[in-house]
């Protein structure tokens, strides 16, 4: 992002990014308790004022030098609250405009399966393969049954606890428990939950976060 801030902590229409995601979470009926598994060396987090959330959160100082190392870690401060069947979500906070409605219809499509699932949008795009040092178009991949993987992405503690022992170099929860040879559901969302990377993105994200507030 080239900012001076953590990108979780850039401002986004008038509070720190994570803030967007995190009270989203907080606000959906059916979530128990929301973690934030912060770096230990985060002193970012105490300059903001969560008091009108503070019921629902749980900081954790535990977060480590990748993400599956931060969920790892995460699961495990987690253990004495969260039991091997409880549901976890596991959320980005760079997705800043997670909305309830996301979140609920992951819940209502996961809650019921053996193994659990994630939000993800059907790729709509025509993809190119690349190759050489002037990245030629080697081939034009069919895109049906292709999928973006986003989150929330919800598993069972104890399949999650597992998953990420086994396999802690995959880039998402859901990689690692594909790993185990378990098949996770995907679970249609839309191009509204897309992960703050650019510097232009918190323009888009607050475009879209001022639009749902003007409608609410």
């Amino acid at each position: 992002m080239g900012a001076d801030l953590p990108k979780q902590y850039l401002p986004l229409c008038g509070q720190p990014l994570i803030r967007h995601p995190v009270a989203t979470l907080a606000a959906v009926p059916a979530i128990a308790r929301v973690f934030v598994v912060l770096s230990p060396g985060d002193r970012e987090w105490d300059r903001h004022d969560w008091r009108d959330l503070s019921d629902r959160l749980v900081v954790l100082r535990c977060g480590g030098a990748t993400r599956a190392a931060s969920v790892a870690n995460g699961l495990a401060a987690m253990a004495g609250v969260a039991g091997a069947e409880d549901w976890v979500l596991v959320h980005d906070a760079a997705r800043a405009c997670l909305s309830v409605g996301h979140v609920e219809a992951l819940i209502a499509a996961v809650a019921g399966d053996a193994v659990g699932g994630l939000l993800a949008q059907p790729v709509a795009d025509t993809l190119k393969r690349g190759a050489g040092a002037d990245e030629r178009v080697a081939e034009t991949i069919p895109r049906e049954h292709l999928w973006q993987a986003q989150t929330p992405q919800m598993f069972r503690h104890g399949l999650l606890v597992r998953a990420l022992a086994a396999h802690p170099g995959v880039t998402d929860e859901a990689g690692a428990v594909e790993a185990l040879g378990l098949s996770p559901r995907l679970v249609a969302a839309d191009a509204t939950n897309f992960k703050v990377t650019f510097p232009r993105d918190l323009a888009l994200a607050e475009l879209i976060l001022e639009s749902r507030r003007k409608t609410a």
